[in-house]
Order: structure tokens, then C-alpha cells, then sequence
């Protein structure tokens, strides 16, 4: 039993006439007496008394009708709900997030909302690697992220440059400086991420230990910052790094943050998308990314 044989049914049982049935359908009159007879045949049943001189339901066909009205209207509201969702979907733009942003997403949320004022945001976040997966399958419109790579079947836009602050115990003798000078910290251990977990943080840090005359000692890896900042704050003395706008918003007792004298080392964050010609709410948001 086809869904189209059950419109005809309906049709013809609503118009009680095949001529009138064809006109509504838009096809040829021969067209619906052949799904009809199909439809009957299926069944077993006559669904329509005919003669040269009108049409009548059937007990079947009547007993069909209320039936076939139920799965039409069903697939309506079928039909329906996936077009709502394509409406939803073509309004809202799907962002992969990083952790850390942090004043840099408020701006971004902002001034999206001002660019594009009837189309939603929704922050999606996860591995790098995931997020970059999900852009090029599509679902994900774009992802931010830090370091420079390569990706295939990917566009890399530059967007800001946030420098490296260092977090310090309180009661360290380098927290009284204004600023910290990186050879300054070569005698405590370094808190970090992995190079798997965070290659280009780890990189970054690790050059520029290099480049200031020392190679850094590595104490327990960087966790979440709250536990390892308490780590730094009440245990053993450390060291680690935040970004500039995220160390702003950690105040933490027994911790300090400092800038690092220039030239400081500095982190570029990209927006990943695909190189298609971009939808109008995706420019707002590229525009939204270089404003912060």
C-alpha cells in the first residue's frame, strides 16, 4: 500500500467523481482509476461502486476513509517537523568552542548578536581534533582554535594573538615582580599539558624555555585549572601558563598572575571552516571573530 494510492483513494472519495479527483491531483484521469484498481486489488476489496453515472463508497471504502485521512495527516506532520527543523537549522550557526577564551567569547557573542540578530549561536565543544572532523562533515559550521595547522579540506583564518601570562604561588619570591622574565623561572617545575593533549601550548612553552637558556622541568601535568591552580597555590612550588583573557577571570587564593616580559610569548587562535562560498549568518560570525 503506497501513500500515493491512498491520496487518489481519498481524493476521488472526497470528490466522489474520477474526472473532478484528476483535476485536484493534476494528473490524467486514467492515472487514478489505475492506482485505485492497484489499491483494491491489494486489499481484496472494492472501495467504490461505480457506475456510468456516479461513484459511491464502498462499506470498505468507507470503513478505509477515517484510515487513510490518519496516515495522510501523519505524513503532513511528518513533513512538518522536518521542515521546522530545516528552518531552525538554516537560522543557527553551530560553533566549536575552546576552553579559555574567555572576554574574547563574550565579544564574539555580542557582536554576533548585533550582526545577525535573527539567527542563533549554539557553542559546541570537544577535542580539537573532533571539532575539526566535525566542521569538514558539516556538522559543525566553524571551530575556534589555537596554534597554526595544517588541515585538509579546511580554511584557517588568523584572528587574534593572545600572550601568555604565568601563574606563580603568592608566596613565591617572583610574586612581588610586576613582570616575570622567563629564565627567571628555570628552578621550579612546570605544570603543563602533554604535547597529545595540547601540541601547539606545549610547544610554544617549551620553545621559549629554549630560547630564554633553559630546559624546563616538568612537574605533575596540567589538569583542569582549578586543581591545578590549588596545586600551585597550597602544594609544592610551580609554575604554569593561562592565556591573557582567561588568567582575568581566575582569581584563585594563593595564586598570582604576571605578565611575562616582551618579547612574550603569544598564542594565535584561528576560526577553522570549509572553503565554500560562506551562508550569510557564518560571514557574521567570521566578522563577529575578527572584532574580538
Amino acid at each position: 500500500m503506497e501513500i500515493r494510492q491512498l491520496q487518489y483513494f481519498l481524493t476521488v472519495a472526497e470528490e466522489l467523481h474520477f474526472g473532478r479527483a484528476a483535476e485536484r491531483l493534476h494528473i490524467v484521469q486514467s492515472a487514478v482509476s489505475q492506482q485505485v484498481r492497484r489499491l483494491e486489488r491489494e486489499l481484496d476489496v472494492p472501495l467504490f461502486d461505480r457506475t456510468t453515472r456516479s461513484v459511491r463508497l464502498t462499506e470498505a471504502g468507507r470503513r478505509l476513509l477515517p484510515h487513510a485521512r490518519e496516515v495522510l495527516a501523519a505524513r503532513s506532520r511528518a513533513r512538518a517537523a522536518i521542515d521546522e527543523l530545516r528552518a531552525e537549522r538554516a537560522g543557527t550557526l553551530r560553533l566549536g568552542s575552546s576552553s579559555g577564551l574567555g572576554v574574547r567569547l563574550d565579544t564574539i557573542l555580542a557582536e554576533f548578536a548585533r550582526l545577525a540578530p535573527g539567527a542563533q549561536l549554539e557553542l559546541v565543544t570537544g577535542a580539537t581534533d573532533d571539532r575539526l572532523k566535525r566542521v569538514r562533515s558539516g556538522e559543525l559550521d566553524a571551530t575556534l582554535l589555537r596554534g597554526e595547522r595544517t588541515e585538509p579540506e579546511l580554511e584557517m583564518l588568523p584572528l587574534w594573538h593572545d600572550p601568555l601570562m604565568v601563574a606563580l604561588p603568592a608566596r613565591h619570591d617572583l610574586a612581588v615582580r610586576g613582570v616575570i622574565d622567563m629564565a627567571d623561572l628555570a628552578a621550579l617545575p612546570l605544570r603543563l599539558s602533554s604535547r597529545s593533549r595540547n601540541p601547539a601550548l606545549y610547544e610554544l612553552v617549551t620553545r621559549s624555555c629554549r630560547a630564554a637558556g633553559f630546559e624546563p622541568q616538568f612537574g605533575a601535568e596540567f589538569t583542569t585549572a582549578q586543581d591545578t591552580l590549588a596545586g600551585i597555590g597550597f602544594g609544592k612550588p610551580s609554575w604554569t601558563v593561562f592565556y591573557a583573557p582567561h588568567a582575568d577571570q581566575l582569581p584563585v587564593p594563593g595564586v598570582v598572575f604576571r605578565p611575562l616580559r616582551d618579547p612574550a610569548p603569544a598564542m594565535r587562535t584561528y576560526l577553522a571552516v570549509r572553503p565554500d562560498p560562506p551562508r550569510a549568518e557564518l560571514r557574521a560570525l567570521i566578522e563577529a571573530c575578527h572584532a574580538a
